[in-house]
């Protein structure tokens, strides 16, 4: 941390504080879009009609109390009452009343002496016969004894059968009585069956009692065993439509999805920590593996741009249903920046990406590592130097991977009935893929001049021979045009061999002497046979003459629009090298003091090269013209003229401040032989043909 602190301190305060004004913008870019993707519900309650359709943001499951309630309600209703097993005693009570009574009844029927409406007095006496029926009263008083006899008999066996074989509950009691008449023989005569199964039915009482604690406690039991509600919400799901009543269920789905009102302002708290969190994150995660992207203020606008951008698209499309999110093209903000800015910042972009889209898709981690995977693939698949087909191809192979990574996912919960919706989304992510692709493409054309992007395609427009710039050289300056496109030929073979842009450095190599169209006269190889002027010239103003063509290059350059790579190969191409001709013609001048001559003043202004490009631009400038002027005749004179070169732009410190390498030195000057030689070859000297006459006189 400490030495991150140092780092810091040693950069300029304009530096330190454009990067925390870069980090306020992500960060309040993030939170508004964060912020503005939460869905509030202000005072929305139970009862309340619903002021539009709600959509659920993210598959989401949850433990619901509502749904538990009901459920262990009903499980405690379907739970029977619970009642004591049949008691014999009670039985036994009633066959012993029943015997009791029928033999009071056999007395009554004795007695000659009582009328007849006394003995139904004392019938309706007995309380278990207070409600038997006249005719049933009258059979039993005029029955022959021995019919009565039956009566009796098969009243306690019916009676004994019924509350020993069954369980007779209280609300249970009416169904049975009214079943007893089918129990009786049907050899018995009517009235007698009558009066048998009203005596019966008078006797019986419950032989089983309901137990209130048994009870309690099943249903006890069957509460605690139900086991709580889950209920799942996915994506696009409508939890209810514009004009409809609000439930008590609507309300705890829009609480488990943090979208009431209530929930506001720690949503936004929690937006803009995050925004912070995620913005500090990327800026050092760029400061520790890209730093020089911080130090080029039109990268880190371009970075913002894109970020705010693809995050606002994610804002329309995560949220709007269940495919659209899928569709989202995230690999297009991968491809966009490693192509203009670098792989390392594409892939903190990813993340960051990610991240927002999780948070815009409902907290979802799912939706995380889709984005972040798809991203990743694009760039790891996405060719050195981009190419119409490349970014396409690149698109669609990370849909794919989306596609298969969000038919893994989805096996967790599968389901049969979730099969087409699961295929749906996957192909939505090949589809958004394709987009990306797209998107990309798009991208980079819209974006090349407003960021002063170097991208192929523009590289491809530059260096078609039609432009402007170059009908110009080939016009005006065609030594220098002819020049051009040697080192052109040369630099681009090397560049390819060392694996440098090649493309780059084709289109650098044809712009690198486009400031000699202001004195093409004034450079050795559009003189053509003329007069050198530099002859009539003071090495001074020879020198300012020769060494200006940089700094016009840089003028031209400007007036067509050209990137500021290109306008590099122009400052780089000389380096800082010096101008030894006309600065040995001064210290000449004045007889040979060198003190006298200020040899700062016959230096190219530079810099230096920066880069593998200008540094090949460099060497094959240098191998080439010292070839041209020299003429070796052998490929040993020709490979000691190119080790010169190398050696002395080597030993000048020419090549201390780019990254390339002696082993990749040694290929380029292995190449610059290869071709050299084949360009400056020595050509036999044929003999001319004989005249005429000394035809005639070998005739002769």
């Amino acid at each position: 941390m400490i030495m991150e602190v140092r780092a810091i301190q040693g950069h300029s305060r304009n530096w330190v504080l454009r990067q925390i004004l870069s980090g306020l913008a992500l960060t309040c870019v993030t939170t508004i879009v964060l912020v503005f993707s939460l869905t509030s519900l202000y005072g929305l309650e139970a009862g309340d009609v619903a002021p539009k359709d709600v959509r659920v943001p993210r598959d989401l499951t949850y433990e619901s109390e509502i749904l538990s309630l009901r459920a262990r309600e009903s499980a405690v209703q379907k739970v029977q009452p619970v009642y004591t097993r049949p008691n014999p005693t009670l039985a036994r009570e009633q066959l012993a009343r029943v015997r009791n009574v029928l033999r009071f009844l056999s007395a009554v029927r004795a007695d000659t002496y009582a009328s007849n409406a006394e003995k139904i007095t004392w019938v309706r006496a007995v309380s278990e016969l207070a409600a038997l029926s006249d005719s049933s009263t009258n059979t039993l008083l005029v029955l022959p004894s021995q019919n009565w006899n039956d009566v009796q008999l098969e009243t306690r066996r019916l009676l004994d059968q019924i509350m020993r074989q069954q369980e007779v509950r209280e609300q249970d009691l009416s169904n049975i009585r009214g079943r007893v008449p089918a129990m009786v023989p049907l050899d018995m005569p009517q009235d007698e069956a009558a009066l048998v199964s009203e005596l019966v039915q008078s006797f019986m009482v419950p032989n089983v009692l309901y137990n209130e604690i048994a009870t309690e406690a099943a249903r006890q039991k069957a509460w605690e065993e139900t086991s709580k509600a889950i209920r799942t919400l996915s994506r696009g799901q409508i939890v209810f439509r514009e004009g409809s009543i609000v439930t008590d269920l609507d309300i705890e789905a829009l609480e488990a999805l943090g979208l009431l009102s209530r929930k506001r302002n720690v949503d936004i708290g929690v937006s803009f920590l995050v925004s912070a969190l995620l913005s500090v994150f990327l800026g050092l995660y760029i400061y520790q593996l890209q730093p020089q992207v911080l130090n080029q203020r039109r990268q880190e606008i371009l970075l913002l741009f894109l970020l705010a951008f693809f995050m606002i698209l994610a804002w329309l499309l995560i949220p709007s249903g269940s495919v659209l999110p899928y569709l989202f093209p995230s690999a297009a903000l991968a491809m966009l920046v490693a192509t203009t800015i670098g792989p390392p910042t594409a892939i903190g972009a990813s993340v960051f990406l990610g991240i927002t889209c999780g948070w815009l898709g409902g907290r979802s981690l799912d939706l995380v590592i889709l984005v972040v995977l798809s991203s990743l693939v694009a760039i790891v698949s996405l060719p050195q130097y981009e190419q119409a087909i490349s970014l396409f191809r690149s698109g669609l192979l990370s849909g794919l991977f989306e596609g298969v990574a969000l038919i893994a996912l989805s096996m967790r919960d599968f389901t049969v009935n979730d099969l087409s919706s699961v295929l749906v989304n996957a192909g939505g992510s090949v589809a958004g893929g394709v987009i990306s692709g797209g998107l990309a493409l798009g991208g980079l054309f819209l974006l090349a001049y407003p960021f002063d992007l170097t991208s192929t395609f523009r590289l491809i427009e530059l260096s078609r021979p039609n432009h402007p710039l170059l009908q110009r050289l080939l016009r005006e300056a065609p030594g220098t045009f002819q020049h051009s496109m040697m080192v052109a030929s040369m630099a681009e073979l090397a560049a390819e061999r060392i694996g440098a842009n090649a493309l780059l450095t084709r289109v650098g190599t044809y712009m690198h002497d486009v400031g000699k169209l202001m004195r093409p006269y004034f450079f050795i190889e559009n003189q053509a046979g003329l007069n050198n002027p530099h002859d009539r010239l003071d090495p001074y103003t020879s020198v300012s003459v020769l060494t200006g063509h940089v700094r016009d290059g840089v003028k031209l350059a400007d007036e067509y629009h050209l990137p500021s790579q290109i306008k590099d190969f122009i400052l780089e191409h000389h380096g800082t090298m010096q101008v030894s001709f006309f600065y040995r013609k001064a210290v000449e001048a004045v007889n040979g003091e060198s003190g006298l001559v200020d040899e700062s003043e016959f230096r190219y202004p530079g810099p230096k090269p920066q880069s593998r490009e200008t540094a090949l631009l460099m060497l094959a400038d240098g191998s080439e013209a010292a070839t041209r002027a020299r003429r070796p005749q052998t490929v040993e004179e020709l490979d000691e003229v190119i080790g010169y070169i190398f050696n002395s732009r080597i030993n000048d410190g020419q090549l201390d401040e780019c990254p390339i390498t002696m082993h990749e030195l040694q290929v380029v000057r292995a190449t610059y032989v290869e071709l050299l030689k084949g360009a400056y070859h020595p050509r036999l000297k044929y003999p001319e043909p004989k005249k005429d006459k000394d035809k005639k006189d070998d005739a002769d």
